[in-house]
């Protein structure tokens, strides 16, 4: 499966909703944190993402750099929280590491195994 990323923005609601999908080479993470750079501008203070990572088969370790400055660009922006959903925990790519040094303390981060979870923590996140 080709790999796909996704960004779909809410203003209104103040949410950023991704989506990686299929195997996630460095090349693509590069794509995605160019998107993201683009879409984060465009949150106010206290905005959620929610990342679906149910279609991904793999993600390159080489993936890491970009996906920490994602992380680091979202805090310095204000997000307020971060809902994952990985229905596989084998899947988890070192997000939880990656957290704790990129996000710190005051970032409420969510993990759940289905998309409709997801969306019922963002519902009640507003």
């Amino acid at each position: 499966m080709a790999a796909n990323f996704e960004a779909e923005l809410n203003r209104q609601d103040n949410v950023l909703r991704t989506r990686f999908s299929g195997v996630v080479t460095a090349a693509h993470m590069a794509e995605a944190l160019a998107q993201f750079e683009g879409l984060l501008p465009q949150l106010g203070p206290g905005f959620a993402i929610l990342t679906d990572l149910s279609g991904l088969e793999s993600m390159e370790l080489e993936c890491a750099p970009p996906l920490a400055r994602i992380m680091e660009l979202s805090k310095a922006r204000g997000v307020s929280m971060v809902v994952r959903v990985i229905p596989d925990t084998h899947k988890d790519i070192g997000l939880k590491i990656l957290s704790i040094i990129h996000y710190g303390r005051g970032v409420r981060i969510v993990t759940l195994k289905t998309l409709a979870e997801g969306e019922q923590t963002l519902a009640s996140f507003k």
